[in-house]
């Protein structure tokens, strides 16, 4: 009888240890939700940090329980940038705030994103961020992207326009007026952005029928970085990613695409680049680190791509998960989750 009221009892101390509150899922969050503001911009502590890159989403337009939709964080000088905002991004974005502690990508602080191309995967999250506590924003979200950017930006406004009228005429503390409006920036090839010590510089990549598709090349004080975006085997990401730090390719497996019907072989193969080709392009363009993200594996084992990668390249290639994160002092990601 002892035994059985302990039994009962045990867990009810137990509980009492955890706030109610809390997620055993997400021991890094905070205990409530909270409104985070930075009046003052970024702190001198948050401005001196090494550049950050956490990749937010590693997946593809199917859901996916484990990964996000494609959405690369760069964080430098104690501001967030964003490539490509995939279905799921921004709430990865608040996970990844908090358990490394970076104020930077809670979402109303978010300075810019960058978009590859108009695909859905990589713009689904792109209302959610932009509006989300707008009224608490310091600045206006940068957006810069192909043409179509702007197209976007005017459609979300008119499916907003309701919660708009409504927070405009309400009794909510005064903010930021205008703080739902998205200054919009259609690219071209070359350098797209230059601030504080980072630079941005766009270029075109094959991805099918879709034009145009951009990848880009960011360059900080302390790291260099390629995103290839969706693309075919392209010789420009080989040219741009010559001796960078961290290459982040899209990827696609051999072994998947070779079950494929003769049709999608021709869709994907003229859209994707195979973990074969990356792996031949690393060895010409030699980057410190390739980490592979935005995967399509079409049944096959999902690490298997880094065989097809390393047959050719030998040096380091990581296939990445929601939330890895990368620095000049991080030898090893952390994964948050197991994909084999």
């Amino acid at each position: 009888m002892k035994i059985f009221h302990l039994l009962v009892i045990l867990p009810l101390m137990l509980s009492g240890c955890v706030s109610d509150n809390s997620d055993l899922r997400y021991p890094y969050a905070p205990i409530s939700s909270r409104m985070e503001k930075r009046v003052d911009g970024p702190s001198e502590v948050d401005k001196n940090k090494p550049t950050q890159v956490i990749v937010l989403g590693t997946g593809m337009p199917f859901p996916d329980a484990y990964r996000a939709g494609s959405s690369i964080a760069v964080i430098h000088k104690g501001e967030a940038y964003l490539f490509d905002v995939g279905a799921g991004a921004v709430r990865r974005a608040v996970e990844a705030r908090y358990k490394y502690d970076i104020a930077a990508l809670y979402p109303s602080q978010i300075k810019a994103v960058f978009i590859t191309h108009m695909h859905s995967d990589h713009t689904m999250d792109f209302a959610e961020l932009s509006q989300t506590l707008w009224w608490s924003r310091r600045d206006h979200l940068q957006a810069y992207g192909p043409v179509g950017t702007q197209e976007m930006v005017d459609g979300m406004y008119a499916m907003m326009a309701p919660d708009t009228r409504i927070r405009e005429g309400g009794k909510a503390p005064g903010g930021n007026p205008t703080g739902y409006q998205v200054d919009v920036t259609e690219i071209e090839n070359g350098k797209i952005f230059d601030h504080d010590g980072m630079t941005v510089e766009a270029f075109r990549v094959p991805h099918g029928k879709i034009e145009p598709s951009f990848g880009y090349k960011i360059v900080t004080d302390d790291l260099t970085i390629v995103i290839s975006g969706d693309t075919s085997l392209s010789e420009i990401v080989q040219e741009k990613s010559i001796g960078v730090d961290i290459l982040f390719h899209e990827v696609m497996s051999d072994e998947g695409y070779a079950t494929l019907p003769s049709f999608w072989q021709d869709y994907h193969g003229a859209s994707h680049t195979l973990a074969s080709q990356i792996g031949k392009l690393a060895a010409k363009s030699r980057p410190k680190k390739v980490v592979l993200y935005h995967g399509l594996f079409f049944g096959a084992r999902e690490h298997q791509v880094l065989n097809e990668v390393k047959q050719y390249f030998g040096g380091e290639v990581i296939l990445a998960n929601d939330l890895d994160l990368f620095s000049p002092h991080e030898k090893r990601p952390f994964n948050l989750t197991l994909s084999e």
